[in-house]
């Protein structure tokens, strides 16, 4: 391929390096330039062009796409039509992502002018979800290039899925005095979202004292199951501790114990009954991503799992930055630390934008979609959170239009003409089961899920962090997480007021969170919202 500028007269065949206006309509980059086309453009005074002339043996750049896409489908994948030089690779069911780094590095070896992308290695996917991408760099590349990346494939795939199976999975958590409850019935409610990607199920659930004795009975008495978790009211610290002296007590073995993740070091891999069974640390009653969930997920997708496989997984097993853990062995037991509060997101949308001067400025577009939207999915995103709700008020049709098959509650707020106070005792409402509500202003379109997973790390729940709010260089801003404690206090409130002033009635409970610009931007403005990228509807 030869790139470069030439007279329009002789560009016929060539492909158009960037796009021109001429009568009638716009010649987009990357079109193959026929006569008339050239004719189009002489006349639209266009004297000289910059393109890409094909050699022989030359392909397009969707040519090439299409080509490497067709060679990299296989079982469970849906590959698209290539399209500006792009083919993606999509899921076709739920599973594990399983990438060939070899292969891949081989493909990028090839052609710098081709590139392929892949999601990590074990992602968890669900069906649709975009696992690969190929993109041709420039308008044209070598065939010769593409029937290399193609042979390399022939001899070993990228990548392939491993679909998820449903399992039948039996739940054993054990009792000390003083186990609460509630612990244990929040673990069971995590273990089978956990689950249920994967359509497997808990076919039964066993509670027993923390003896060995008492555990033995309980894991024979799960023949039925096809995988046995093990939740213990202590942590298991040497390979004689409770579960797993319980394991060899019921005939099993211990297969592995420990493992570089964190959170999830005290993971213990045994089998009995010729079926894994997985003792879990502490951090797996929390939905949050743990070590636990790599083990787990793997084998829902019937990849088998080694001791050796578990003491290669520390690079990147340094999961999160956990803003409560100065001194992670500090402060509770170990059940204390484990029973995590949980926190609700309520995201503000009921307001009237009234300095816009009439356009909505939640359903302005950011990117291609409208910015209530564009928050929602963020605070969806967050995987600390539990459930996420949105009060609608002014415009309430549109905005849950707007939010159409997002996983979310609508709190509808007929109040919200008298002020932000309606729409905040609203959402504190809904939010009844909550330890703690995280207020979200839908106009702040810098916040991404990493920052709201920060906040609601430094959430405590009692005494320092029963407020967490987010700062932008040492100064206060949104969001705020609020205890349920102070929902008397939010009943209390009137007007066009937030929970400022009750933050500033409890400096002792606040923890502050700097998360940088993403607190401190909001677009309340004409001039704001431009100024982010975004774009009003005066319809």
């Amino acid at each position: 391929m030869r790139f470069g500028e030439i007279p329009a007269s002789t560009a016929e065949g060539a492909l158009l390096a960037h796009s021109r206006s001429v009568a009638g309509g716009r010649i987009a980059k990357g079109t193959r330039l026929t006569g008339d086309h050239v004719a189009a453009l002489i006349e639209a005074g266009i004297a000289s062009l910059v393109v890409a002339s094909l050699d022989a043996g030359d392909l397009t750049e969707d040519e090439a796409a299409a080509r490497i896409g067709a060679g990299l489908a296989g079982t469970g994948l849906a590959v698209e039509d290539a399209a500006t030089g792009r083919v993606n690779v999509f899921a076709g069911a739920g599973g594990l992502f399983v990438p060939d780094r070899q292969t891949v590095d081989r493909v990028n070896a090839v052609d710098p002018g081709i590139t392929l992308a892949t999601l990590g290695e074990f992602e968890p996917v669900a069906s649709g979800r975009m696992v690969a991408t190929v993109k041709i760099i420039p308008l044209a590349v070598s065939g010769a290039s593409v029937e290399r990346v193609l042979a390399i494939l022939a001899e070993s795939p990228a990548f392939r899925l491993a679909p998820f199976r449903p399992r039948k999975v039996a739940l054993i958590q054990t009792e000390l005095a003083g186990t609460r409850a509630k612990m244990l019935d929040k673990t069971r409610r995590v273990t089978e979202a956990r689950l249920a990607p994967s359509g497997s199920s808990v076919i039964g659930e066993w509670r027993c004292p923390h003896q060995g004795e008492a555990l033995a009975a309980s894991l024979s008495a799960a023949g039925e199951a096809d995988l046995v978790l093990v939740f213990g009211a202590s942590a298991v610290i040497d390979a004689e501790d409770v579960i797993p002296a319980a394991i060899r007590m019921a005939g099993g073995t211990v297969d592995h114990l420990g493992m570089p993740v964190d959170p999830g070091n005290l993971l213990l891999l045994g089998r009995l009954g010729g079926r894994p069974v997985l003792g879990a640390p502490g951090c797996a009653r929390s939905p949050k991503e743990n070590g636990f969930d790599w083990v787990l997920n793997r084998l829902l997708a019937d990849i088998a799992v080694s001791g050796e496989d578990i003491r290669r997984m520390g690079v990147g097993g340094l999961l999160m930055e956990i803003a409560s853990r100065p001194q992670p062995r500090e402060g509770g037991s170990a059940e204390d630390r484990a029973d995590e509060p949980a926190v609700d997101i309520v995201v503000l949308a009921a307001g009237r934008s009234s300095r816009m001067g009439g356009p909505n400025k939640l359903l302005a577009d950011f990117g291609g979609k409208p910015l209530i939207r564009r928050s929602v999915e963020a605070a969806l995103a967050a995987k600390n959170a539990e459930t996420v709700r949105v009060v609608v008020g002014h415009m309430r049709a549109e905005i849950r239009a707007a939010l159409e098959g997002l996983a979310i509650e609508i709190v509808d707020n007929p109040h919200f003409a008298d002020g932000l106070s309606t729409s905040l005792k609203a959402g504190f409402r809904a939010s009844m089961d909550a330890d703690g509500v995280m207020v979200m202003l839908a106009d702040q379109p810098l916040l991404r899920a990493h920052d709201l997973d920060r906040l609601i790390a430094a959430f405590t729940g009692r005494g320092r962090g029963a407020i967490v709010a987010a700062s932008d260089r040492g100064a206060r801003r949104n969001p705020v997480i609020l205890s349920r404690d102070f929902a008397s206090d939010i009943d209390g409130l009137t007007g066009d007021v937030g929970a400022a002033r009750i933050i500033a009635a409890h400096p002792d409970a606040l923890t502050e969170v700097e998360i940088g610009a993403a607190a401190s931007l909001d677009v309340d403005t004409r001039e704001a919202l431009a100024a982010a990228g975004g774009r009003l509807s005066e319809g």
